[in-house]
C-alpha cells in the first residue's frame, strides 16, 4: 500500500485492494483528485495598484479577478477578500509587511498583490507573490505588452507564471508507456493530453489517467513522476486486461451457438471488458425476448488461464416459451374480436401451436396488424376509425394483448365527380371509375382510382399529371363526397434515356426491349412493359428506373440502372426419373454471347432409356430486326416398350413478333431415324413396318403468345400457341399434326397461384408416305396425366388375336394446379394437381365423357441446375389391372 500514498504515483491496483467496482467509480467519478492529494494552497490576492493618465480603477479589482479564475483552475484554493477582509483593512499602498498581516488575518499560505501601469499604448504589470511558510523576501514577477486589448491575454501569462511558484511546478521533460504488449505505446500516446515542454499539472496527468483506463483495454495503470535536470519524466505503467481465449454457452437448448453468436459483440482474441460483456448478456437476454422467452437469464463466468488469457462462459437459463394467451380488443361494435382476428397474423395460441406457431408474439407482426385493422375500417366506410397502439402485457407465463379501436361512424359514398383538366370526356373517366359503384366509402378502392386516372394520363404523355382526391364528409347525413381533383401538367417527351450497370450486355440489347424512345411521348404503360421485358430476358438481377427532369418542364431523362447476373454456366446433374431410372445431364451454356443477347447451348443427357446431344444456337435479333434464327444439331439414341430409335438430325427456325406477347414460328427440319431391335412378339404392325431407315423432311409454323410475368414459378399471365407441322418434303415420313395448347396463370391469396392448362392434338397420314409410331401420342407421366406410367394412357388394338398397344391419332389434356410458396426465395414450391385426359384412335371421335383421372401433390424447385419436380399421382378411376396408390415421379426440366 505504500506506493498508493506517494504524492508522485499513483496505482489503480491499489484501489482494487477493496474491488472492481470500487476501480470503476474512482476511475469514472474523479480520480485526478484522488491520485493527487496534495494540500491545495490557501492564495489571498489583494487589488492591483493602477497608474494611469486615464480613470482605469475599474481594472484594480479585475486583474486579480483573472489570476484567481486561473489559478483555481490549476487547483488552488481561492480565498475571497470580499469575506476574509473589510475595505479599510487594504491600505491604498501595499509592502511586504502589510500584505504579510493580511494574509495571516485571511488565514492564507499565499499572497499576491501588484500594479498596472500605462504609459501612452503600453502598458506593464508587476506582481510580487509572499510565502508566509519561508522566510524568502516576495518573488518578483513582471509581464509587459501593448494596446489594452491584449491586456487580458498579458494577465494570463502572468497567471501562469505565479502558477510555477505557486506550485513549485517544473516543466515535463519526458512522456514514457511501459507494461504495454498488445496495444501499440503510439494508441496509448494519442489519449494523453500532456506533452513534452508542457507544465507538469497533477490535474493533466489524473485526466489522462482516466482517458487510458476508457480505452477499456487495462486492468492497471500507473503514472508517476521522476525528477531531472531537464524537468519531470512521466511513465504510464499499464497492465493489460487478459484476452479472451474461448467462448462458450451453456444451458441453451432451444438455440445453438452460433445462433446465440450471432446477436453478440464480443469475440475470441478481444479484451475481457467487463461492461462489454454486461452488455452482451442483455443482448443474449434480448435475443431470447424477442423470441418469446421473457423469462430469460443470463449470467456470465470468466476462467482465468496463463499467459493473460481467460475464457468468458455465458450461463443461459431460458425457461419456458411465453405465448399470447388472448387478444382483446376495446371500443368495436360493428365487428366482432373474432372477425378482427381473422384480419391478423398475430393470433393466440392454439391447440396445434407446435405445429402452426400460434400464439407467437412478433412485434413487428402485431404493428402490421394494427395497420391491417386501421386499413379494414378505412375500406368499409368508418373514415375516422382510429386503432391505437397495442398493449401487451407479460403476466406469470402468458401474454395478453389489447388493442383499443375507435370506430366513428359509417359513411356511405355520395357525390363522384371530377374536375381539372380532362383527356376524356367526364363521364367517360367517371364510368371507369370504381368508387362511385360501391355503397359505402372504401379508401382503397379510392387509391386504386387515383393510380388508374394516374396511369391514364401518364399514356397520354402527362408523366407529371397530379391527382387528388378531395373528400367532403357531409356529418348529418353520413355521406361521403369525392371529387378527383386534376392537374395534368405538359406533355411530357423523353430528351434522353441513359442505361448504367452493363458491363457486359451491350446497350442496344436493352433498348430494343424497351417500348420507349428518345424524342417520343411519355408513355407509362410502355414502361412498365420494358422494364418486364427487360426481367424476362433473365440477364439481371435487378432493373431500377429513375426519371428526372430534363433541360425544359416537357423533357425528361430516363435512367436505366442495371445489376447484370452471370449468363454462362456449366451444369451437371444426376439423379433418379420414373421414366430415365438412372440418369445425368450435363450442359455448357451462354445466354447472353459477346453481350449480344445470342444463346448457345451444348447439352448432353445420359439415362438407361435416353441418350441425347444437342447443339443450340439462337439470334433473337438477325440484322437487328426483332427476327429471331437459330438451328439445332441433335444425336439421339432412345428406348421405347418394343424397339430403339437412333435420330440424327437438326432444324431451322425463324421467329417474328407480330402482335403483343405473340410471335410467329417457321421451323424447317431434317431427320434420319434409324428403328431396330424391334420386339417381334409385342410390337404392333406398324412399329415392325419402319424397321431400318426412315427420313423426316418437314416444316412446322407456330403463333405463340406469352405473356407470363417470368418463364420460372410465374404468377400471372398466359402462354397460348398452335402450330402445324407437315412432313412430307422429301423422304420415306408423311403427316399431317395439329397441336394446340393453352396455359393461364393467376394470383389468388397470400402469394399462391392458380394454373389451369389444356392441349389437344391431331395427327394424320399423308398419301405420299407413312404415319410412325413415334409421332403418334401417347399420355401418362409427370408431364401429361400424373399417377400413370410413361405412355400408360394408349389406343390398344386387337391383331392377330392379341392386344398391343398403339399411339393415338387424337389426344386431349386438361391440368388444373394450386402453386403454394414454401421457401419463395429459393423458389421452393408445394403444388397439388387434377389432371385430365385420354388418347383415341383415328376413326375414334374426342369423347370428353371418356377420360382418365390423376390427382396428387408434388414439389418444385427452381435449382440452380434447373427446375427440379418432384410429384406424386394417383389414378381417379382405375381400371383393371391398375393400382390406385400413389406413384412418386422426378424430373429436372421445364413444366408445363
Amino acid at each position: 500500500m505504500s506506493d498508493c500514498l506517494g504524492l508522485r504515483s499513483v496505482t489503480a491496483k491499489c484501489l482494487s485492494l477493496i474491488g472492481w467496482w470500487v476501480l470503476i467509480t474512482i476511475h469514472l467519478m474523479g480520480l485526478g483528485s484522488v491520485v493527487w492529494a496534495q494540500v491545495a494552497p490557501k492564495v489571498l490576492i489583494l487589488p492591483f495598484e493602477i497608474h494611469s493618465a486615464e480613470n482605469l480603477r475599474y481594472l484594480s479589482g479585475e486583474v486579480p479577478r483573472v489570476l484567481e479564475e486561473h489559478l483555481r483552475q490549476e487547483g488552488a484554493k481561492i480565498l475571497d477578500r470580499h469575506k476574509v477582509l473589510k475595505p479599510q483593512d487594504i491600505p491604498e499602498r501595499l509592502d511586504a509587511a502589510a500584505a504579510g498581516r493580511l494574509a495571516r488575518q485571511a488565514g492564507a499560505d499565499r499572497v499576491v498583490w501588484g500594479s498596472l501601469t500605462r504609459i501612452g499604448d503600453e502598458f506593464s504589470l508587476d506582481a510580487k507573490l509572499l510565502n508566509l511558510r519561508n522566510q524568502q523576501p516576495p518573488a518578483q514577477l513582471f509581464a509587459s505588452g501593448r494596446g489594452i486589448e491584449n491586456l487580458l491575454g498579458t494577465v494570463k501569462e502572468l497567471a501562469q507564471e505565479l502558477s510555477l511558484k505557486i506550485f513549485e511546478r517544473q516543466i515535463i521533460a519526458e512522456i514514457k508507456v511501459s507494461g504495454n504488449i498488445r496495444i501499440e505505446s503510439d494508441a496509448i500516446e494519442k489519449k494523453i493530453k500532456s506533452k513534452a515542454g508542457q507544465l507538469f499539472s497533477p490535474k493533466n496527468l489524473s485526466d489522462d489517467l482516466k482517458a487510458i483506463y476508457a480505452m477499456g483495454y487495462f486492468e492497471d495503470i500507473r503514472v508517476a513522476a521522476q525528477d531531472s535536470p531537464k524537468g519531470e519524466i512521466v511513465t504510464f505503467t499499464v497492465v493489460e486486461k487478459p484476452t479472451v481465449r474461448k467462448i462458450t454457452f451453456t444451458g441453451n437448448r432451444v438455440y445453438d451457438d452460433d445462433e446465440i453468436k450471432e446477436n453478440i459483440d464480443i469475440s475470441t482474441g478481444s479484451i475481457l471488458n467487463i461492461f462489454k460483456i454486461n452488455s452482451n448478456v442483455k443482448q443474449i437476454e434480448s435475443f431470447y425476448k424477442e423470441k418469446n422467452y421473457h423469462n430469460v437469464k443470463v449470467s456470465y463466468k470468466i476462467h482465468p488461464l496463463a499467459h493473460n488469457q481467460a475464457d468468458l462462459e455465458f450461463v443461459v437459463e431460458e425457461g419456458q416459451k411465453i405465448k399470447i394467451k388472448s387478444i382483446r380488443f376495446e371500443g368495436n361494435e360493428a365487428y366482432s374480436d373474432d372477425q378482427l382476428k381473422k384480419l391478423m397474423k398475430t393470433s393466440e395460441k392454439g391447440f396445434f401451436s407446435w405445429l402452426t406457431s400460434s400464439g407467437e408474439l412478433n412485434r413487428e407482426d402485431l404493428n402490421q396488424d394494427t395497420v391491417k385493422l386501421a386499413a379494414f375500417y378505412q375500406n368499409h366506410g368508418y373514415i375516422t376509425a382510429r386503432v391505437g397502439e397495442p398493449e401487451v402485457e407479460i403476466r406469470d407465463d402468458w401474454i395478453y394483448v389489447t388493442i383499443k379501436i375507435e370506430e366513428g361512424k359509417q359513411f356511405k359514398v355520395g357525390k363522384v365527380d371530377i374536375n381539372g383538366e380532362l383527356v376524356l370526356p367526364r363521364q367517360e373517366l367517371l364510368d371507369k371509375l370504381k368508387i362511385g359503384r360501391e355503397t359505402y366509402y372504401n379508401r382503397e378502392i379510392v387509391r386504386n382510382d387515383v393510380l388508374y386516372l394516374t396511369d391514364l394520363y401518364a399514356d397520354e404523355g402527362y408523366a407529371y399529371a397530379n391527382v387528388t382526391p378531395r373528400i367532403d364528409e357531409d356529418l348529418k347525413n353520413l355521406v361521403v363526397n369525392i371529387t378527383y381533383e386534376i392537374n395534368k401538367g405538359k406533355q411530357v417527351y423523353f430528351e434522353k434515356i441513359i442505361i448504367s450497370g452493363n458491363s457486359k450486355t451491350r446497350d442496344k440489347v436493352i433498348r430494343r426491349e424497351l417500348k420507349v424512345y428518345e424524342k417520343e411521348l411519355f408513355s407509362g404503360k410502355n414502361l412498365k412493359r420494358g422494364v418486364r421485358d427487360l426481367y424476362r430476358l433473365d440477364y439481371f438481377e435487378d432493373v431500377k428506373i429513375d426519371t428526372v427532369r430534363g433541360s425544359s418542364d416537357d423533357q425528361m431523362i430516363l435512367k436505366i440502372d442495371v445489376t447484370e447476373k452471370p449468363t454462362g454456366s456449366f451444369d451437371f446433374g444426376a439423379g433418379y426419373s420414373s421414366i430415365e431410372n438412372l440418369f445425368a445431364i450435363t450442359s455448357v451454356t451462354q445466354r447472353n454471347l459477346f453481350g449480344r443477347g445470342q444463346t448457345i447451348k451444348l447439352e448432353g443427357q445420359f439415362g438407361s432409356e435416353t441418350t441425347k446431344y444437342t447443339l443450340s444456337f439462337t439470334e433473337p435479333w438477325l440484322w437487328d430486326m426483332p427476327l429471331s434464327a437459330g438451328f439445332d444439331i441433335y444425336d439421339t439414341n432412345k428406348r421405347y416398350t418394343t424397339y430403339e430409335k437412333d435420330s440424327i438430325g437438326g432444324r431451322v427456325r425463324f421467329g417474328y413478333p407480330v402482335f403483343d406477347y405473340t410471335r410467329a414460328y417457321l421451323y424447317y427440319g431434317y431427320d434420319v431415324s434409324d428403328i431396330h431391335h424391334v420386339d417381334e412378339k409385342d410390337a404392333p404392325e406398324d412399329v415392325k413396318d419402319f424397321e431400318g431407315i426412315n427420313v423426316t423432311s418437314s416444316v412446322t409454323s407456330i403463333l405463340r403468345y406469352d405473356s407470363r410475368d417470368r418463364l420460372f414459378n410465374p404468377t400471372e399471365g398466359s402462354k397460348h400457341s398452335i402450330s402445324v407441322e407437315y412432313a412430307g418434303l422429301g423422304g420415306n415420313i408423311a403427316f399431317t399434326k395439329f397441336l394446340a395448347e393453352t396455359g393461364w396463370y393467376f394470383p389468388l391469396f397470400s402469394g399462391t397461384v392458380g394454373f389451369a392448362h389444356g392441349e389437344i392434338g391431331n395427327v394424320y397420314e399423308n398419301s405420299q408416305g407413312k404415319l410412325p409410331d413415334y409421332e403418334k401420342f401417347y399420355l401418362g407421366g409427370i408431364d401429361s396425366i400424373r399417377g400413370f406410367r410413361y405412355r400408360d394412357i394408349n389406343v390398344p388394338v386387337i391383331e392377330d388375336g392379341r392386344e398391343v398397344e398403339t399411339g393415338g391419332n387424337k389426344y386431349v389434356q386438361f391440368n388444373f394446379e394450386y402453386i403454394v410458396p414454401i421457401f419463395k426465395k429459393a423458389g421452393v414450391m408445394g403444388v397439388i394437381f387434377l389432371d385430365v385426359g385420354n388418347v383415341y384412335g383415328s376413326h375414334e371421335p374426342i369423347d370428353l365423357t371418356d377420360t382418365r383421372e390423376g390427382a396428387g401433390f408434388g414439389f418444385r424447385w427452381y435449382s440452380p441446375i434447373g427446375p427440379i419436380r418432384i410429384e406424386n399421382g394417383y389414378i381417379l378411376d382405375p381400371q383393371d389391372g391398375e393400382k390406385q396408390r400413389g406413384r412418386w415421379e422426378f424430373t429436372m426440366g421445364s413444366a408445363f
